[in-house]
């Protein structure tokens, strides 16, 4: 049997971060409903695994497992290449138990200076997973390359968006209108993926 994600039908969105459920809802055309873990109340695992598709992974069958539903994790994260890719999968922790991306990309700032380092090219990754209550799972990754900027510009998207200008543009994340940065996203990529794997 194929797997599929029906039209319609509910999904469970593997966050407690109401700026990526809203993303997710928009990079599925709005033709599911989305409800996130933390308006269930579902605890967030601990990401104990070394790459984003582990951690994607074990968030979508955690969630599932303590849900009952079929559910959807991203684990995403920028990489910084004079940083050894850090932050990487620990980009929310960066930020604090307090999700402060200020506080965030000022620690990007302080560690490249410490580097010694002119290389500001950076990537942002997304790891998507789907998984089922009986724990089988389907993933996909997407990738955009780019350029860390400083100060920060923009007040779009969340996260490290306001320092990352994509490849070919003279904008960061955080400038760009949502709708534009949902066609060339990491994320998005990592979608047309997972759509092409279940969604007809």
């Amino acid at each position: 049997m194929k797997l599929r994600l029906i039209k319609g039908m509910r999904l469970v969105a593997a966050t407690h971060n109401p700026g990526k459920a809203r993303e997710i809802e928009a990079l599925l055309d709005g033709n599911y409903e989305i409800v996130t873990a933390g308006s269930l109340n579902l605890p967030e695992p601990d990401e104990t695994e070394s790459t984003f598709v582990g951690n994607a992974m074990l968030k979508a069958r955690h969630a599932a497992a303590l849900s009952g539903e079929v559910c959807l994790a991203d684990d995403s994260g920028l990489s910084v290449a004079a940083l050894d890719g850090a932050p990487g999968i620990f980009s929310a922790r960066w930020a604090g138990p307090s999700k402060d991306f200020v506080l965030a990309m000022q620690k990007v700032e302080d560690r490249l200076e410490e580097s010694g380092s002119k290389d500001r090219s950076a990537w942002f990754t997304s790891a998507l997973a789907v998984a089922w209550p009986d724990g089988t799972c389907v993933v996909v990754e997407g990738r955009v390359d780019g350029t860390i900027v400083f100060p920060p510009r923009g007040d779009q998207g969340f996260g490290y968006d306001p320092i990352f200008q994509p490849h070919g543009y003279d904008v960061t994340f955080g400038e760009m209108d949502p709708a534009h940065k949902d066609a060339i996203s990491h994320r998005a990529l990592a979608f047309e993926r997972l759509k092409a794997a279940l969604i007809d």
